[in-house]
């Protein structure tokens, strides 16, 4: 089962500690590798995190990987929810309701899918700090932006992915998807209908503009972050690349430009920004950066 965040720091010191056993370093590479596979632009922020706040990192995301692959890595349905229901703790609830949600069940606003990121992201985030026995309110409040902003933005990523094996389990909120035309109604349900591309673009700069938003308030908090806790807040590197990339296909989530690299961006690039943010520690001056630009 996955630890408590007051059970991170003993995990910390028990994986660079007195458990080296052969199988306990086999199960962190294992962990390593997976977040590699899966989740390459965080694996690449995870290294530049303190050793003993890396290794629970690694473990965290790891998990995050096998709970968000769940309902993907089988055709049944019900073999992945019962592979989530293995896990009870607070970090895959929102996992587990989410694997049970019905095929036209549409998320109502935008508070909705910020708990979602709050409830799974943040929670990483969170326990990651509290790995590295860094107690702050400042820094939690960093992190919860940090994380609703990632959470928004990777799922509008994935809208194509959803599109094409799970036409009705789209993340556009109800009331975002009616505003902007994309709420229909067949056989006496409402779904939503991305054929509009124009319309599809507006939805998704209104859900991009609340990430950008969160990405806002967790640069004026970065300066009164504890400086032990900003490699955590490092993690806004893949949200804001991912806005950047966003904002030069016009918002657009089926541009195949989106596919390339990492984000959207060359790795390379997408390497020295991590490593120029992390090297310099202006977690806030990065952030700032991007011009959000509305659609013409």
């Amino acid at each position: 089962m996955l630890v408590s965040g007051r059970s991170c720091r003993s995990l910390g010191y028990q994986m660079s500690g007195s458990f080296t056993s052969s199988s306990l370093r086999a199960a962190f590479s294992h962990c390593v590798q997976q977040v590699r596979s899966y989740d390459y632009h965080h694996y690449l922020c995870l290294l530049e995190l303190p050793p003993i706040m890396r290794k629970v990192a690694f473990a965290l995301r790891a998990f995050n990987v096998e709970t968000s692959r769940a309902m993907d890595v089988s055709s049944d349905p019900k073999i992945g929810l019962m592979r989530l229901l293995w896990w009870q703790e607070r970090s895959v609830q929102a996992r587990v309701k989410d694997a049970r949600k019905q095929p036209n069940e549409i998320p109502e606003t935008m508070e909705e899918l910020e708990k979602y990121a709050e409830d799974t992201l943040a929670t990483i985030l969170y326990m990651t700090l509290e790995a590295g026995g860094i107690r702050s309110t400042t820094a939690d409040h960093a992190a919860s932006h940090v994380a609703k902003a990632g959470g928004i933005l990777l799922l509008l990523r994935s809208l194509p992915y959803h599109a094409n094996r799970h036409r009705h389990s789209l993340y556009i909120t109800r009331k975002i998807a009616e505003k902007h035309g994309l709420l229909v109604e067949k056989a006496g349900q409402k779904e939503i209908r991305i054929d509009s591309r124009e319309s599809l673009c507006e939805a998704v700069f209104e859900m991009a503009s609340v990430a950008n938003s969160h990405l806002e308030k967790a640069r004026e908090l970065a300066g009164t972050v504890p400086r032990e806790a900003l490699p955590v807040i490092l993690l806004s590197v893949p949200a804001q690349v991912l806005l950047d990339s966003l904002r030069k296909v016009q918002f657009d989530v089926f541009d195949p430009r989106l596919g390339r690299g990492v984000l959207g961006i060359s790795p390379l690039w997408y390497q020295l920004k991590v490593k120029w943010t992390s090297w310099s520690g202006k977690y806030s001056t990065f952030v700032a950066r991007t011009c959000f630009l509305k659609l013409p």
